[in-house]
């Protein structure tokens, strides 16, 4: 399920995994509300992976949360983070 709004993209069912393209990889969970936070002022949809893992590794912050955007985004995503500031932060783009 995306994080913002409703889904814009087409009505075929759910986006395979290969239609994602991730942005991030932290254990920062302030950063993970900020770059979705600048995600959702520039409605980009997307999708926190591995934040409910705090459950099985005891809440050490361990385990890196995941930012995935849908491939027609990622071009706009990535600017918005580099613009932000952020462009260190960037998993390399596959």
């Amino acid at each position: 399920m995306w994080s913002h709004g409703a889904d814009s993209r087409p009505a075929s069912g759910p986006s395979k995994e290969s239609d994602l393209r991730e942005l991030v990889r932290t254990n920062d969970i302030v950063l993970v509300s900020a770059i979705g936070a600048l995600l959702d002022g520039a409605n980009i949809h997307h999708l926190v992976l591995d934040q409910n893992m705090s459950i099985i590794e005891g809440s050490l912050g361990i385990l890196p949360r995941r930012i995935l955007v849908h491939e027609d985004d990622s071009r706009q995503a990535r600017q918005l983070l580099t613009d932000a500031g952020l462009g260190h932060e960037l998993r390399p783009d596959e």
